[in-house]
Formats: structure tokens, C-alpha cells, sequence
């Protein structure tokens, strides 16, 4: 691993001093998620007048950013983020959040191999440990990339973050060039509604394919996690889990008695992530906790990675898919919603994975302008992005039923995908398919 020399020992500095160092056109990184900074945040903000055209990196941010709110017009801070959460797609929504396309689990050769080094990098850790490293919490992701080839690192210190251990989820104090004292505010949590009836349904398709000692990865959302409330009940045993997303529903899991990883061919008895989004109580568990390991992303979303584990179960939401079975999870139309995140990486790694299989789930139906419509369709709405591509989706997951898309032609796809769609769609989408001849007419299936 490349560590960075700072030029000097870490001085600490106000939010003031720290924010004065940033000029008109620079590249700013605020990193993800728990690690975006606050003091820092806010200090620049005030500087708004004398600023413009500052380009600020981000990722699943969690509360609102001073420098985004201060600026309505965007003339002054420009804001860009790898994947959106709820505040990013509002951001996003009225101008104000252009997002990055990616594989995930790339983000940290993008910075390496082909983004000029980021001007300054302001990222929340812990205060220094014994070792000499201020820890990120439960995050590891691009990090080590970023402060790798940053041309200033500053730290804002916080102790409310857990000293998550990890491989990649810290600096070193002779990386760094500043320090900031944080305020200490208590990490956002990430709300975990209880699954509806749709998804428990889903669930219940999905949690029979899961055996003892399967390997998971569980992307974020109601349906992933009712799969894991019905994995509770269920008695299955021995799991292990390889994840981009450390979710509450794999913590209760763990908490359970169900995740030992025993069975698992590498990294053997831990829990393996990337960064961890959820309840405290989430967070709790990873302190001082060595059956969890925080890696660096482009290790947990790496299919070669990944499919060294044998009976990988990945599970990930989407939000149309047509007749071919291109999935889009990432967007309505033109609206942004989120990202492509590690999907198709998971999906890529799980078909390899001995025994592995990948489910791509969805509510058959959603509402929209007062309508009653399919989310499986002839073909997507324009402007949809595919995440995961027909050639690689293997199992799709309604409430009405799971098939397997893999080995199948076209005519087979989509008569599979209409035998799971909502029956008041069934003959719409079946009459559609025949009009393209996507069913060729002489073939019983």
C-alpha cells in the first residue's frame, strides 16, 4: 500500500484557517458518507462571495452540505457525487448535483490511473490511535486513493465515529497536513422502515434459494433486508458475508448467531464491507469488533474477489426491467435516483462464485401521477440507464415469483419476465411481445 508524506508534521488549525486554503477552480474531495465534514463544511460556506467554480467530490451524502445550501444558484460550489442519496437526488433535482458514472468497485483506479490529483481532501476520522492512524469508522471505500495522490490532506477529528478495524480505512499521521477538531456530532443514521407486505412476498421467493453456509451480499432497501428478517426465522446457519453495504439487516444477523463465516474460502470468520450505513446500534457492533473488516472497495466489489467464495447469494433492488431483462436501478427516465453502486459487479461475481446466484428484485407495480403501472415493461422508459445488462441477470424476483433469465432466448425471456409481471398487465405485455415478434409465433415454450 502507497502511503503519502505530508510536507510538514499535522498542525491543527480552525475551520477558518483550513476553508482559507481553498481557491476559485479547485477540485475539493469530501469523501462518503459518515466521513463528509462538518466544521470544514460550514467555514467554506461562509466564504461563498470570494469563491467560484469550486468542484467539491462527494458521495451518499447524508445531511444537508452548508456549501450546497448557501449556494442555491451553483455559481460558487459545484457539486458531483459517485452515488446519491435521498439529499444528493433532491440536490440533483433542482440543478444543483451532477453525478459521476461508475462501476463502484473502480472508483479507487479512477483516482490512481485517471482523475488529476484532488487539490485538497477534507475527511472525518477518529483521533489518533496507538498506532499513529486516525481511523474513518466503519468506511474505507476510495479513501486510501484519494489521500494517496491528494496534493493537501486535512482531517477533521471526531471521536463520535467507532474504531471500525479495517485493512484500508485509515490515515496515517505522517500522511496528513492539517487537522481540524470537529464538533462531535453524532454519525447520521440511515432510517430502516419495516418491510411492506410486497416485499416480505419477494422475500419469501428469494430467502428458499439461501442454504447454510452461503456467502451474502445484500445491497440497501426494503426487500434485501426482509430477506434477512425471514433468513431469522428460518434457522439457517453458518452464513458468511462478503458486502459493498453493511446494512441492519445483516447486523441482526450477525447479532443472532446466523453469520459465523466458517464456511467462507477467504477471509475466513469475518464480515467483509465497505462501509457501513444504518442505526447505532449498526454502528456499535463494528467498534473494536474483529469479526467485521472494513476494506477498501475495489476488494469487496471485485468479481475476481468475490467469486473465490462459493455459494454467493447476491440481492439487489431494481426499478423497471423489460421484456429482455436490461435492468434499471438507477434512474426514472432522466431523474437520477441513485447509481449503478456495486450491482452489476456483485451480480458478475456471484454467477462466477461456485454454487453462486444473483436476484434482481422488484414490486411488480408502482403508482405514479395517480396511475397503476408496471415495472415490467416492453421496452424502458426513454432516458432509463441499464445497470445491469440482459447478458448478465440471472434470477429477477417479483412478488408473483422469481425466473431465471440465464441460457434463455429472447421469446423465453419475456414470456418468463410476463409470467411474474402484475396479472392486470399480463395480456398488455404478452399482446406487445407478439406484435415485435419478441415471441416468435410458431415456438411453444
Amino acid at each position: 500500500m502507497f502511503t503519502r508524506t505530508a510536507r510538514a508534521p499535522a498542525r491543527t488549525i480552525s475551520g477558518d484557517e483550513a476553508a482559507s486554503f481553498v481557491r476559485s477552480g479547485m477540485w475539493l474531495d469530501y469523501g462518503t458518507a459518515l466521513c463528509q465534514p462538518d466544521v470544514f463544511d460550514r467555514a467554506l460556506a461562509a466564504r461563498r462571495d470570494s469563491l467560484s467554480n469550486v468542484k467539491i467530490r462527494s458521495c451518499l451524502t447524508m445531511s444537508p452540505r452548508a456549501v450546497v445550501e448557501a449556494d442555491p444558484t451553483g455559481e460558487h460550489f459545484c457539486w458531483f457525487s459517485w452515488h446519491f442519496s435521498s439529499y444528493d437526488r433532491k440536490m440533483h433535482d433542482c440543478g444543483r448535483c451532477n453525478y459521476i458514472p461508475l462501476n463502484l468497485g473502480e472508483v479507487p483506479g479512477y483516482y490512481r490511473r485517471f482523475l488529476p490529483p484532488v487539490d485538497i481532501a477534507i475527511l472525518k476520522a477518529r483521533p489518533m490511535d496507538e498506532n499513529g492512524r486516525f481511523i474513518f469508522g466503519p468506511t474505507s471505500m476510495w479513501h486510501r486513493a484519494i489521500i494517496e495522490r491528494a496534493k493537501t490532506v486535512i482531517v477533521e477529528v471526531t471521536s463520535t465515529l467507532p474504531c471500525a478495524c479495517g485493512t484500508e480505512n485509515w490515515v496515517d499521521a505522517g500522511e496528513i497536513d492539517f487537522l481540524v477538531e470537529g464538533d462531535d456530532q453524532e454519525a447520521p443514521e440511515l432510517p430502516n422502515p419495516a418491510p411492506n407486505e410486497v416485499d416480505r412476498a419477494v422475500a419469501r421467493h428469494i430467502a428458499g434459494e439461501v442454504d447454510d453456509g452461503a456467502c451474502l451480499q445484500i445491497g440497501i432497501g426494503g426487500m434485501p433486508n426482509a430477506v434477512c428478517s425471514l433468513l431469522l426465522e428460518s434457522g439457517i446457519r453458518d452464513l458468511g458475508v462478503h458486502t459493498e453495504m453493511l446494512t441492519d439487516g445483516l447486523g441482526e444477523l450477525y447479532r443472532a448467531g446466523c453469520v459465523t463465516g466458517s464456511r467462507k474460502a477467504i477471509d475466513t470468520g469475518k464480515i467483509v464491507y465497505s462501509f457501513t450505513l444504518g442505526s447505532r446500534q449498526l454502528y456499535a457492533a463494528t467498534h473494536r469488533n474483529a469479526d467485521f473488516l472494513c476494506c477498501g472497495v475495489d476488494y469487496t466489489n471485485s468479481p475476481q474477489v468475490i467469486m473465490q467464495n462459493d455459494n454467493v447469494i447476491s440481492i439487489n433492488n431494481t426499478t423497471q426491467i423489460d421484456l429482455q431483462g436490461q435492468a434499471a436501478s438507477e434512474s426514472d427516465g432522466h431523474r437520477h435516483l441513485s447509481g449503478t453502486g456495486g450491482q452489476l459487479q456483485f451480480v458478475r461475481g456471484a454467477y462466477s462464485s461456485h454454487c453462486g446466484k444473483s436476484f434482481i428484485c422488484l414490486a411488480s407495480t408502482y403508482e405514479k401521477h395517480g396511475e397503476h403501472r408496471s415495472r415490467i415493461v416492453l421496452e424502458l422508459t426513454p432516458g432509463n440507464i441499464v445497470t445491469t445488462p440482459r447478458s448478465d441477470v440471472m434470477y429477477v424476483v417479483t412478488e408473483y415469483g422469481k425466473v431465471n433469465l440465464k441460457g434463455k432466448s429472447v421469446g423465453e425471456r419475456a414470456r418468463a419476465l410476463i409470467s411474474i409481471a402484475h396479472p392486470d398487465f399480463r395480456e398488455e405485455l404478452e399482446r406487445e411481445a407478439y406484435g415485435l415478434r419478441l415471441i416468435p409465433r410458431a415456438v411453444t415454450f
